[in-house]
Protein backbone atom coordinates (compact mmCIF):
# COMPACT_ATOMS: atom_id res chain seq x y z
CA UNK A 1 0.00 0.00 0.00
CA UNK A 2 1.16 3.49 -0.47
CA UNK A 3 1.89 5.91 2.10
CA UNK A 4 -1.15 8.12 2.63
CA UNK A 5 1.03 11.08 3.48
CA UNK A 6 0.31 14.48 1.12
CA UNK A 7 3.61 16.06 2.22
CA UNK A 8 5.62 12.88 0.20
CA UNK A 9 7.12 14.20 -2.88
CA UNK A 10 6.50 12.51 -6.12
CA UNK A 11 9.41 13.97 -8.72
CA UNK A 12 8.10 15.84 -12.10
CA UNK A 13 11.50 14.80 -13.86
CA UNK A 14 11.61 18.14 -14.80
CA UNK A 15 14.94 19.18 -12.21
CA UNK A 16 15.51 22.71 -11.85
CA UNK A 17 11.44 22.62 -11.61
CA UNK A 18 12.08 20.31 -9.20
CA UNK A 19 14.34 21.83 -7.11
CA UNK A 20 12.65 24.74 -6.60
CA UNK A 21 9.16 22.95 -5.25
CA UNK A 22 11.34 20.70 -2.83
CA UNK A 23 11.75 17.80 -5.04
CA UNK A 24 8.48 17.42 -6.53
CA UNK A 25 4.37 17.48 -6.41
CA UNK A 26 2.52 16.25 -3.11
CA UNK A 27 1.96 12.53 -2.97
CA UNK A 28 -1.75 11.77 -4.49
CA UNK A 29 -2.03 15.13 -6.51
CA UNK A 30 -4.60 15.33 -9.37
CA UNK A 31 -2.56 17.98 -11.64
CA UNK A 32 -3.96 19.73 -14.55
CA UNK A 33 -1.26 20.78 -17.55
CA UNK A 34 -3.56 22.83 -19.91
CA UNK A 35 -2.04 25.07 -22.78
CA UNK A 36 -1.80 25.67 -26.11
CA UNK A 37 -1.16 23.44 -28.79
CA UNK A 38 2.32 21.83 -28.13
CA UNK A 39 3.25 24.75 -25.87
CA UNK A 40 5.50 21.37 -23.49
CA UNK A 41 2.22 19.82 -21.71
CA UNK A 42 3.12 16.49 -23.66
CA UNK A 43 6.99 16.86 -23.09
CA UNK A 44 6.42 17.02 -19.95
CA UNK A 45 4.89 13.87 -19.17
CA UNK A 46 7.19 12.18 -21.55
CA UNK A 47 9.98 13.41 -19.90
CA UNK A 48 8.92 12.78 -16.53
CA UNK A 49 7.06 9.26 -17.68
CA UNK A 50 10.81 8.17 -18.96
CA UNK A 51 12.87 9.68 -16.39
CA UNK A 52 11.26 8.33 -13.52
CA UNK A 53 11.24 4.88 -15.68
CA UNK A 54 15.33 5.45 -16.14
CA UNK A 55 15.52 5.48 -11.54
CA UNK A 56 12.94 1.88 -11.84
CA UNK A 57 15.71 0.26 -13.92
CA UNK A 58 18.68 2.44 -12.10
CA UNK A 59 17.84 3.13 -8.50
CA UNK A 60 21.65 3.87 -7.82
CA UNK A 61 21.44 6.70 -10.48
CA UNK A 62 18.43 8.27 -8.69
CA UNK A 63 20.28 11.76 -8.07
CA UNK A 64 21.79 11.82 -10.89
CA UNK A 65 18.93 11.50 -13.31
CA UNK A 66 16.37 13.83 -11.60
CA UNK A 67 19.10 15.74 -9.71
CA UNK A 68 19.87 16.37 -5.83
CA UNK A 69 16.73 17.70 -4.38
CA UNK A 70 14.22 14.29 -5.50
CA UNK A 71 17.10 12.32 -3.24
CA UNK A 72 14.09 11.92 -0.66
CA UNK A 73 11.19 11.60 -3.16
CA UNK A 74 9.43 9.05 -3.57
CA UNK A 75 9.39 7.33 -7.51
CA UNK A 76 6.08 5.75 -8.24
CA UNK A 77 6.20 1.96 -8.82
CA UNK A 78 4.78 2.19 -12.40
CA UNK A 79 3.71 4.75 -15.20
CA UNK A 80 0.07 4.53 -16.51
CA UNK A 81 -0.90 6.09 -19.61
CA UNK A 82 -4.31 6.37 -20.82
CA UNK A 83 -4.87 7.64 -24.39
CA UNK A 84 -8.14 8.90 -25.45
CA UNK A 85 -7.57 8.61 -29.46
CA UNK A 86 -4.29 7.06 -29.95
CA UNK A 87 -2.48 3.92 -29.83
CA UNK A 88 0.74 2.74 -27.86
CA UNK A 89 2.53 2.34 -30.90
CA UNK A 90 2.01 5.97 -32.01
CA UNK A 91 3.39 6.71 -28.45
CA UNK A 92 6.23 5.16 -28.13
CA UNK A 93 7.07 6.05 -31.48
CA UNK A 94 6.98 9.98 -30.85
CA UNK A 95 9.06 9.30 -27.54
CA UNK A 96 11.60 7.23 -29.44
CA UNK A 97 11.92 9.79 -32.66
CA UNK A 98 12.16 12.46 -30.12
CA UNK A 99 14.39 11.67 -27.46
CA UNK A 100 17.40 9.56 -26.36
CA UNK A 101 17.15 5.55 -27.23
CA UNK A 102 17.45 5.49 -22.48
CA UNK A 103 14.59 7.19 -22.73
CA UNK A 104 11.86 4.73 -25.18
CA UNK A 105 13.64 1.68 -23.75
CA UNK A 106 13.30 2.55 -19.88
CA UNK A 107 9.66 3.56 -20.55
CA UNK A 108 8.46 -0.20 -22.37
CA UNK A 109 10.12 -1.76 -19.53
CA UNK A 110 7.30 -0.33 -16.78
CA UNK A 111 4.52 1.50 -18.91
CA UNK A 112 0.91 0.18 -18.19
CA UNK A 113 -1.15 1.79 -21.40
CA UNK A 114 -4.60 1.46 -21.74
CA UNK A 115 -5.99 2.48 -25.66
CA UNK A 116 -9.52 3.60 -25.60
CA UNK A 117 -9.95 4.33 -29.21
CA UNK A 118 -12.58 1.91 -29.28
CA UNK A 119 -14.87 3.28 -27.50
CA UNK A 120 -14.39 6.88 -28.84
CA UNK A 121 -14.76 6.11 -32.30
CA UNK A 122 -17.15 3.49 -31.81
CA UNK A 123 -19.81 6.00 -32.74
CA UNK A 124 -18.19 8.65 -34.97
CA UNK A 125 -18.09 8.47 -38.95
CA UNK A 126 -14.54 7.28 -38.21
CA UNK A 127 -14.32 3.70 -40.04
CA UNK A 128 -13.13 0.67 -37.88
CA UNK A 129 -10.07 0.54 -40.09
CA UNK A 130 -9.06 3.62 -40.00
CA UNK A 131 -9.64 3.72 -35.86
CA UNK A 132 -7.84 0.14 -35.85
CA UNK A 133 -11.07 -1.61 -34.13
CA UNK A 134 -10.82 -4.37 -36.38
CA UNK A 135 -7.72 -5.15 -34.67
CA UNK A 136 -8.63 -4.48 -31.05
CA UNK A 137 -11.52 -6.78 -31.61
CA UNK A 138 -9.28 -9.73 -32.73
CA UNK A 139 -7.05 -9.54 -29.70
CA UNK A 140 -10.18 -9.87 -27.57
CA UNK A 141 -10.11 -6.94 -26.17
CA UNK A 142 -13.79 -5.70 -25.39
CA UNK A 143 -15.17 -2.69 -23.75
CA UNK A 144 -17.48 -3.04 -21.04
CA UNK A 145 -19.26 0.07 -21.07
CA UNK A 146 -18.87 3.76 -22.02
CA UNK A 147 -15.81 5.55 -22.05
CA UNK A 148 -15.84 7.16 -18.75
CA UNK A 149 -16.82 3.43 -17.29
CA UNK A 150 -13.55 1.70 -19.22
CA UNK A 151 -11.25 4.90 -17.65
CA UNK A 152 -12.62 3.90 -13.97
CA UNK A 153 -12.47 -0.08 -14.16
CA UNK A 154 -8.46 1.12 -15.47
CA UNK A 155 -7.55 3.07 -13.18
CA UNK A 156 -9.23 1.58 -10.03
CA UNK A 157 -6.97 -1.73 -11.29
CA UNK A 158 -3.66 0.38 -11.93
CA UNK A 159 -4.11 3.19 -11.02
CA UNK A 160 -2.49 3.21 -7.11
CA UNK A 161 1.07 4.16 -6.32
CA UNK A 162 1.36 5.15 -10.06
CA UNK A 163 2.48 8.34 -12.17
CA UNK A 164 -0.95 8.44 -14.11
CA UNK A 165 -0.97 10.26 -17.35
CA UNK A 166 -4.63 10.82 -18.92
CA UNK A 167 -4.70 11.81 -22.58
CA UNK A 168 -6.56 14.29 -22.72
CA UNK A 169 -9.42 15.87 -21.34
CA UNK A 170 -9.72 17.84 -24.80
CA UNK A 171 -10.72 14.43 -26.67
CA UNK A 172 -13.16 13.49 -23.93
CA UNK A 173 -14.49 16.74 -23.65
CA UNK A 174 -14.33 17.63 -27.52
CA UNK A 175 -16.70 15.32 -28.99
CA UNK A 176 -19.81 15.77 -26.21
CA UNK A 177 -20.44 12.09 -26.22
CA UNK A 178 -19.37 12.88 -22.18
CA UNK A 179 -21.75 15.11 -20.75
CA UNK A 180 -19.88 17.75 -18.95
CA UNK A 181 -21.46 16.89 -15.42
CA UNK A 182 -20.70 13.46 -15.30
CA UNK A 183 -16.54 14.40 -16.37
CA UNK A 184 -16.47 16.84 -13.50
CA UNK A 185 -18.28 14.15 -11.38
CA UNK A 186 -15.56 12.19 -12.22
CA UNK A 187 -12.84 14.29 -11.97
CA UNK A 188 -13.80 15.12 -8.44
CA UNK A 189 -14.05 11.42 -7.21
CA UNK A 190 -10.86 11.46 -8.91
CA UNK A 191 -9.02 13.83 -6.62
CA UNK A 192 -10.40 11.94 -3.54
CA UNK A 193 -9.48 8.60 -4.66
CA UNK A 194 -6.15 9.95 -5.97
CA UNK A 195 -5.29 10.97 -1.80
CA UNK A 196 -5.08 7.25 -0.82
CA UNK A 197 -3.60 5.93 -4.52
CA UNK A 198 -0.39 7.74 -3.86
CA UNK A 199 1.42 8.56 -6.92
CA UNK A 200 0.20 11.42 -9.20
CA UNK A 201 -1.97 11.89 -11.90
CA UNK A 202 -1.32 14.07 -14.73
CA UNK A 203 -4.74 15.56 -17.33
CA UNK A 204 -3.74 16.97 -20.16
CA UNK A 205 -5.91 19.47 -21.52
CA UNK A 206 -5.86 22.11 -24.84
CA UNK A 207 -6.40 25.53 -24.19
CA UNK A 208 -9.54 27.41 -26.09
CA UNK A 209 -11.24 24.07 -26.40
CA UNK A 210 -14.08 24.74 -24.37
CA UNK A 211 -15.65 27.80 -23.24
CA UNK A 212 -14.56 29.27 -20.13
CA UNK A 213 -17.03 27.94 -17.99
CA UNK A 214 -16.42 24.56 -18.58
CA UNK A 215 -12.73 24.89 -18.38
CA UNK A 216 -13.18 26.62 -15.11
CA UNK A 217 -15.29 23.66 -13.79
CA UNK A 218 -12.51 21.51 -14.67
CA UNK A 219 -9.47 23.55 -12.85
CA UNK A 220 -12.14 23.45 -9.92
CA UNK A 221 -12.12 19.86 -9.92
CA UNK A 222 -7.97 19.28 -9.81
CA UNK A 223 -5.43 19.78 -6.67
CA UNK A 224 -3.14 21.67 -9.33
CA UNK A 225 -2.94 23.63 -12.14
CA UNK A 226 0.42 23.97 -14.69
CA UNK A 227 -0.15 26.42 -17.70
CA UNK A 228 2.05 25.96 -20.31
CA UNK A 229 2.02 29.18 -23.27
CA UNK A 230 4.05 30.01 -26.34
CA UNK A 231 5.09 33.56 -25.87
CA UNK A 232 6.76 35.20 -28.84
CA UNK A 233 9.09 38.47 -28.11
CA UNK A 234 8.32 41.81 -29.73
CA UNK A 235 12.50 42.02 -30.70
CA UNK A 236 12.82 39.22 -32.34
CA UNK A 237 10.28 36.45 -34.69
CA UNK A 238 11.54 33.46 -32.38
CA UNK A 239 9.06 31.92 -30.10
CA UNK A 240 9.50 30.56 -26.84
CA UNK A 241 8.28 28.37 -24.33
CA UNK A 242 6.83 29.04 -21.17
CA UNK A 243 5.24 27.29 -17.82
CA UNK A 244 3.86 28.11 -14.80
CA UNK A 245 1.85 27.12 -12.14
CA UNK A 246 -1.69 28.69 -11.79
CA UNK A 247 -3.35 26.70 -8.94
CA UNK A 248 -1.46 24.81 -6.30
CA UNK A 249 -2.03 25.25 -2.88
CA UNK A 250 1.30 23.56 -1.50
CA UNK A 251 3.36 24.67 -4.13
CA UNK A 252 2.59 28.46 -4.71
CA UNK A 253 4.28 29.79 -1.38
CA UNK A 254 7.85 28.32 -2.40
CA UNK A 255 7.35 30.30 -6.16
CA UNK A 256 5.68 33.53 -4.38
CA UNK A 257 9.02 33.81 -1.42
CA UNK A 258 11.01 33.02 -4.85
CA UNK A 259 9.08 35.81 -6.25
CA UNK A 260 8.99 33.41 -9.36
CA UNK A 261 6.44 34.63 -11.97
CA UNK A 262 7.13 31.64 -14.96
CA UNK A 263 9.40 29.60 -16.14
CA UNK A 264 11.54 29.72 -19.21
CA UNK A 265 11.34 26.14 -21.14
CA UNK A 266 13.34 23.80 -24.34
CA UNK A 267 13.21 21.01 -25.15
CA UNK A 268 15.93 18.56 -26.12
CA UNK A 269 16.62 15.02 -27.43
CA UNK A 270 18.77 14.62 -24.35
CA UNK A 271 17.10 15.60 -21.24
CA UNK A 272 13.60 16.14 -22.43
CA UNK A 273 11.49 19.18 -21.37
CA UNK A 274 14.32 21.80 -19.37
CA UNK A 275 13.92 25.03 -17.40
CA UNK A 276 15.97 26.88 -18.67
CA UNK A 277 15.50 30.01 -17.03
CA UNK A 278 13.07 32.02 -14.28
CA UNK A 279 11.05 35.23 -14.38
CA UNK A 280 10.81 37.22 -11.58
CA UNK A 281 7.46 38.92 -10.31
CA UNK A 282 8.27 42.62 -10.87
Amino acid sequence: MPKNDFYERIPTGVADFDSIINGGLPSGSVVLLIGDVGGGQHEFVYTSACKLSMVLDYPDRKRHILGDMCNEARVPDKICYVSISRTEEDILSEIKNSFHHDYHKALVNHLKFKDLSMVYFKNSVVPNSWAGVESIFQKGVVPKGDILTELVDFLDHNAESSMVVIDSLTHLAETGAVPMKDLVATLRGLQRVSKRWGGVVYLLLTQGILDKKEEQMIIDSVDGVIVFQWSKNKFHSLRSRYMYVEKFMSILPHLDEKRIARFSTIVNATQGLVVVNTEKIA
